[in-house]
C-alpha cells in the first residue's frame, strides 16, 4: 500500500488549475492575433495572392 501511495505522489502528469488558465489566456491571446491578422487586407491579399499562384502554376493561365 505504502509503495502504491507513494507512486501516486510522485506522478505529475496533467495541469494544475493555475497552469489551465495560464494555457486558456494564452490561446485565447494567440487567437485573437491570428484573428486580427487574418481579417487584415494586406494578409488576405497576399493568402489570395500565393492562392491564385498555385492554381495558375497547377492548371496553366
Amino acid at each position: 500500500m505504502r509503495i502504491l501511495l507513494s507512486r501516486f505522489a510522485k506522478d505529475e502528469r496533467g495541469l494544475s488549475t493555475a497552469e489551465y488558465a495560464v494555457g486558456t489566456v494564452a490561446v485565447a491571446g494567440l487567437g485573437g492575433i491570428l484573428i486580427k491578422l487574418l481579417t487584415s487586407d494586406a494578409v488576405r491579399e497576399l493568402i489570395f495572392s500565393v492562392i491564385s499562384h498555385a492554381f495558375k502554376a497547377i492548371f496553366g493561365g
